[in-house]
């Protein structure tokens, strides 16, 4: 029988992510020749190999492939057995791991962590800003309790709680300040500034303007809200951002926000946990949390 250990379950699992030990170590906190070491050390006493290694690579090998999913179950357990001890107490204490998406977290975060601070004084909080499908992986995976996207989003494993609503607004040079606000048609003539693909904004974006995202578009695709915004400012085009975006993106460049004319485009902002943790009493308090956050900045915006 194998004799392997939690530690190494999870440094396996760390290198079935990062496929690199360097990249892996570091996740883990270890030096790259102690996780080599206990690689190793779980491949003997596995009896196969678990990594095809190469210079450049490091590859699963089939039985790791069948492996991996199953390591990935047995950690989550572990993980969510603390979950029903915190659950048991009379308040949430302790770590608290939470992901935001990149064009929620600058403007939401500072007004939530505040809160959550006073509310929860307990509470050790772990922030996590990354895309939504890297969201849900590590969700499922266990290594997040919860996170902030926008909804509605199929996966069937999540609880999704929408909190608030949120309007887009155009921005574009201030030289085009009195210029008639445009609709979604009006878009098709304009150089529309957009994040860069795997954001989920960018696709609402298009949405908005009915554009398949698979067509090229003559302009930039920026990293983030703050490259588009500044963009515009030098008059390389137009954009969309958020509301909650506003104050903090236009302080600092010559731009003007404006509604749209007819049907505004929005999303709906949400958390999303598993429906296994049994944490979910405590992640709807949480939730009240961030939609009065929301509400916070939506009033000063």
């Amino acid at each position: 029988m194998a004799n392997f250990t939690l530690k190494q379950l999870r440094y396996f699992e760390a290198l079935a992510d990062q496929q690199h030990f360097g990249r892996a170590a570091a996740v883990c906190a270890i030096s790259q020749p102690a996780l080599s070491v206990q690689i190793k050390e779980l491949e003997e006493q596995l009896g196969t190999p678990l990594f095809e290694r190469t210079a450049r690579q490091v590859r699963l090998t089939r039985f790791g492939e069948d492996f991996a999913p199953r390591v990935r179950d047995i950690l989550r357990s572990v993980d969510e057995l603390g979950d029903f001890a915190r659950a048991s107490r009379s308040a949430l204490i302790g770590r608290f791991r939470i992901g935001v998406i990149p064009t929620i977290a600058p403007y939401l975060l500072p007004t939530l962590i505040g809160n959550l601070q006073r509310s929860h004084p307990g509470l050790d909080l772990h922030v996590r800003e990354t895309l939504t499908p890297k969201l849900v992986q590590e969700l499922a995976q266990g290594h997040l309790d919860t996170a902030i996207v926008a909804l509605p989003l199929s996966e069937s494993a999540f609880t999704q709680v929408a909190l608030f609503e949120e309007n887009f607004v155009l921005v574009r040079p201030n030289a085009q300040e009195h210029d008639p606000r445009p609709d979604a048609s009006a878009l098709h003539n304009m150089r529309l500034l957009l994040l860069e693909e795997g954001h989920c904004f960018r696709d609402q974006a298009l949405a908005f303007c009915n554009t398949p995202g698979a067509v090229a578009r003559n302009g930039l695709d920026g990293s983030s809200l703050s490259t588009l915004v500044q963009m515009v400012g030098v008059g390389i085009g137009v954009t969309m951002i958020p509301e909650m975006a506003i104050r903090v993106e236009t302080r600092s460049a010559a731009v003007n926000c404006t509604a749209f004319s007819g049907p505004q485009p929005g999303r709906t902002i949400g958390m999303i946990w598993r429906k296994s943790t049994p944490l979910s009493d405590e992640l709807r308090e949480i939730a009240d949390v961030v939609r009065s956050s929301g509400a916070q900045i939506r009033a000063v915006a």
